[in-house]
């Protein structure tokens, strides 16, 4: 599976990029049909703390998946992304078995 990482006004991290990649591994060797992620990190001013944004855009067969997240740390935000993905991959599974 090839990760492609983005960064808008984020300075680039390889821990977080570590913790990601271990994250979509999990993913991937689950459902093995996944082609590619897309991973995009964003900041957001906001009044409360939240503000750090986590997209991720996955490649599978039938219209790509997306999930985004909005909290205050980037880990929090990817990891409720991945268990949004989680969810649309398992419907995405179910469909793909019945055709």
């Amino acid at each position: 599976m090839d990760i492609n990482f983005e960064y808008h006004e984020v300075n680039p991290s390889a821990a977080l990029e570590t913790f990601v990649t271990e994250k979509l591994n999990k993913l991937f060797n689950k459902y093995e049909f996944i082609v590619r992620a897309d991973v995009f990190f964003k900041i957001q001013n906001s009044s409360d703390n939240t503000g750090k944004i986590s997209s991720i855009r996955l490649s599978a067969p039938g219209p790509r998946l997306f999930a985004e997240d909005n909290s205050d740390s980037y880990h929090k935000s990817v990891t409720e992304a991945i268990n949004q993905l989680e969810r649309q991959l398992e419907k995405r599974k179910g469909k793909m078995k019945t055709h």
